[in-house]
């Protein structure tokens, strides 16, 4: 049964349930009016039935035409918003039906979205670096959270572009300041070292994030920190420069008191590392701890202790000072009374009226007077020197002139021989010598207003009387050989009268008359202060020292005298010369 309603069902037309209808009309006895009613109502269900499928079809049609305006819409703000237009395909207006056309827009669409959330994450990215690198440059990046939103509206590749130029701008600039903040780090390490400061805790003090030496990136780099980080390299520099200072002042203290108290090099070594940077820059003080605190400190209790000692050794300290003066002194012939300058520096330090530094550097004041004393008479007293060493010559060539075996073939005559012609050059000299010495010492006396003094002796006063025992040993030479030729002439009256000759032999005796030289003074030097003692000849191989001592600045005494009487005679007429102490 159910099946042939089925197939009846599935058979059924509009015609064929019509007629059915009459058929069911017929049998049943319906009237034509009824009919007419219910067909009439059948038709008014029908036209309501298209009505409604009418209207729905508006209504999806009107809905597929709101989804493919909006469609178009977001196609045409996409397109707008991304700015490139070449890289989707969008579809051209033609007689396609709605949903064709909905077909067509769909992929595009979907590229659009996708290329939209790509962009808009590259744009996140890029703001989201420069939003952080900008909180590191401001000192607030801790303080920036949560994602940054994203104009929609403009997601075109120019923009991208230009958000990415100033991100490489901030980039380097991030670059460069971290590398100066690392330069900061790396000089603030250098200096704590120098000084012997802790270096973690004084650049926490700067930025916590400067102490991690396990991140780099992660360092603080903004302008609070560069400033921060310059003052206290400043603040450092200055500290080492102070420090360094301090240092020199206490090493050129220590160097001075080493000096003078002679200490010996052992002991100086132990503070080699405070006298090195005596003199040095104070960029050039690098090794760590150098300056350090606890160094400085050390120095300063040294020379607090050598203070205390050298009061204490003042008087060995100022005689040692006293000595040096008196070397200076004797080097350049100054007599000074030396007895008198000792006891009075004991008496100054006895009496404690004078600082001990007072008195040093008094005595170092004089010495340094001295030395420049001893630089003006340099030139003087070299030329003193070479006139003595010609006297000296002078004598000794008078004696080998007196040597009747001089030519003799004996060891050493020869080189005797040769000194003898070099004597003799030296002793034509001798007048020129002393004329310049002369003229030099007048014109010194002159610009000083003082007279030369050599031991004691004004050296003016040496001279002349050396040039006038010269010229009186110049008389004495004539008058032996006046007394040499009488003598002649006496004996070749005897040998006549007596019609006899003396031998060869006894002929040569008045040449061998060798009269004592009355303390030298008969070879035209200077009698007490410029003569010679009977052993002078050999005091030149005594060392220069020694020369002085036994000559008292004296010329040698070169002459044969004939009689004790004429020796008297001559040192009567030298006595009358003022002595040399």
């Amino acid at each position: 049964m159910a099946d042939a309603e089925n197939s009846l069902l599935g058979e059924t037309t509009c015609g064929s349930l019509l007629q059915k209808l009459q058929e069911i009309w017929d049998e049943v006895g319906e009237s034509d009016e009824e009919r007419d009613k219910m067909l009439l109502q059948i038709e008014q269900e029908c036209l309501d039935v298209y009505k409604r499928k009418v209207e729905q079809a508006a209504n999806s049609r009107a809905q597929l035409l709101q989804v493919l305006s909006d469609a178009k819409l977001e196609l045409s703000t996409l397109v707008s918003a991304l700015g490139d237009k070449s890289s989707v395909g969008i579809p051209e207006k033609g007689s396609e039906t709605i949903k064709e056309q909905l077909a067509a827009i769909a992929p595009a669409l979907e590229q659009l979205w996708k290329q939209k959330e790509e962009r808009v994450k590259e744009f996140s990215d890029v703001r989201s670096q420069i939003q952080r690198i900008c909180g590191e440059i401001a000192g607030n990046a801790s303080e920036q959270t949560g994602a940054l939103a994203v104009d929609e509206s403009d997601l075109s590749l120019k923009k991208l572009d230009e958000y990415q130029v100033k991100l490489k701008e901030l980039q380097k600039e991030k670059s460069d300041r971290l590398s100066k903040v690392l330069e900061y780090v790396s000089t603030v390490h250098d200096l704590c070292a120098v000084l012997g400061m802790d270096f973690f805790s004084t650049i926490t003090e700067v930025h916590p994030s400067l102490g991690d030496s396990t991140s780099v990136q992660s360092k603080s780099i903004s302008n609070d920190t560069l400033s921060r980080l310059a003052k206290t390299v400043s603040a450092l520099n200055e500290d080492k420069k102070q420090r360094l200072h301090k240092l020199q002042e206490l090493a050129t203290q220590l160097i001075d008191l080493w000096n003078l108290m002679d200490t010996p090099e052992e002991e100086r070594r132990l503070f080699n590392h405070v006298t090195c940077n005596s003199s040095a820059l104070v960029d050039k003080v690098t090794v760590p701890g150098a300056l350090a605190l606890d160094l400085i400190e050390q120095a300063e209790v040294e020379v607090d202790r050598l203070d205390k000692l050298k009061s204490s050794r003042m008087k060995e300290i100022a005689l040692k000072r006293q000595v040096e003066l008196e070397k200076i002194f004797a080097s350049v012939h100054i007599e000074i009374d030396l007895e008198a300058a000792r006891e009075k520096i004991m008496a100054l330090i006895d009496s404690g009226n004078v600082e001990p530094t007072e008195l040093l550097a008094d005595m170092d004041n004089q010495i340094m007077k001295a030395k420049e004393e001893a630089l003006s008479r340099k030139e003087i007293l070299d030329r003193v020197e070479k006139w003595m060493s010609a006297c000296e010559e002078e004598s000794w060539l008078e004696d080998y002139n007196r040597d009747e075996n001089r030519y003799n073939a004996s060891r050493g005559a020869h080189l005797n021989l040769k000194r003898a012609e070099k004597a003799r050059i030296l002793v034509n000299k001798i007048p020129g010598m002393v004329d310049t010495l002369v003229a030099k010492t007048r014109a010194w006396e002159e610009d000083r207003g003082i007279s030369f003094m050599y031991d004691g002796v004004p050296l003016l006063a040496m001279l002349d009387e050396y040039a006038m025992l010269r010229q009186e040993r110049e008389e004495e030479k004539r008058r032996l050989r006046g007394q040499k030729k009488v003598g002649e002439q006496q004996n070749m009256e005897q040998e006549t009268a007596f019609g006899s000759r003396l031998s060869p032999a006894r002929s040569s005796g008045p040449k061998k008359v060798v009269g004592p030289r009355a303390n030298g003074g008969a070879n035209g030097t200077p009698s007490r202060r410029l003569s010679l003692n009977a052993n002078q000849n050999s005091s030149r191989s005594a060392g220069k020292d020694g020369k002085r001592d036994s000559m008292k600045l004296a010329a040698p005494a070169n002459i044969v005298t004939v009689s004790k009487d004429d020796a008297a005679s001559h040192v009567s007429r030298t006595d009358s010369v003022p002595a040399s102490p």
